[in-house]
């Protein structure tokens, strides 16, 4: 720890959002640039600086309702196990205190370790699942444009709060989509090795699986896909066509325990957005 005390904890800027993406690019991650820019515009994303490089990020990005997300909790190769991710998520920590809020964050298994000493609660798990190429016969319809009221107020549902901001950001990029097929409706925006379909809701899991299907077929992927475990016949049913799981995710609580949402997503809009 002693060699990393000249570090300063520092609160980044847009401008700090091509750093951040380096940060991500070497741990492999989806996240482009425009998802760095989100959070340091609508959160707040402490970092650590070596001289002139960023070496570690961890980002607190507000919602509604008292709520808020930790998420991109990176440090570079060259800076792990020296305790910096405990400190950067201790100031996330703080700052949420500060507000009143409570805080989730989705965890790797090692990052799980880490978390649940310091006080989070697990929740629900997730699956990652990614495709590559689309197996079985073509879609027989085309998914439709859905609204992006009626997306904030479905997801609303799901999550227990309001998202409007990041739906809105999300369906104005180039290249997303808000789509539904039947009563299930997903949103699809672009990553920077692949397409992401999330969130996605649907009353059953063959509306979900066929929403997908016609999605896949509709357009080139690769694709990845954020599934909440427990929707088991979803699961199984994209395992069937060709997805492949990739890794877990466990979803962890910091603060009061909430009111179950009303409805369980099929996916949700990814690990960093819950």
């Amino acid at each position: 720890m002693a060699d990393t005390e000249h570090l300063a904890i520092v609160e980044l800027g847009v401008e700090d959002a091509p750093a951040g993406l380096v940060l991500s690019t070497e741990a492999h991650w989806n996240q482009n640039e425009a998802d760095w820019r989100f959070f340091l515009s609508k959160g707040i994303v402490f970092g650590l600086r070596d001289g002139s490089q960023l070496v570690a990020t961890a980002a607190l990005l507000p919602y509604s309702a008292g709520n808020a997300w930790i998420s991109m909790v990176l440090v570079t190769a060259s800076w792990r196990r020296r305790g910096i991710a405990t400190r950067l998520v201790d100031a996330c920590l703080d700052a949420a205190k500060k507000r009143g809020l409570t805080t989730w964050l989705d965890a790797t298994p090692d990052g799980a370790t880490v978390y649940g000493p310091l006080g989070f609660t697990p929740t629900l798990q997730l699956r990652r699942l990614r495709l590559i190429d689309p197996a079985g016969t073509s879609a027989t319809a085309s998914p439709s444009t859905y609204s992006l009221d009626a997306l904030i107020t479905r997801d609303a549902a799901a999550m227990g709060f309001d998202r409007s901001a990041l739906l809105t950001a999300f369906s104005a990029r180039p290249g997303s989509r808000i789509v539904t097929h039947d009563s299930a409706i997903a949103l699809i925006r672009d990553g920077r090795t692949a397409r992401h379909i999330g969130p996605i809701l649907a009353d059953r899991a063959d509306q979900a699986l066929v929403l997908v299907k016609t999605i896949v077929c509709s357009e080139a992927g690769p694709w990845l896909i954020d599934t909440v475990h427990g929707r088991d016949e979803f699961l199984h049913g994209l395992t069937r066509t060709g997805w492949n799981v990739e890794r877990p995710f466990q979803r962890m609580r910091f603060g009061r325990a909430t009111p179950p949402a009303a409805e369980l997503p099929f996916a949700v809009a990814g690990p960093e957005f819950g």
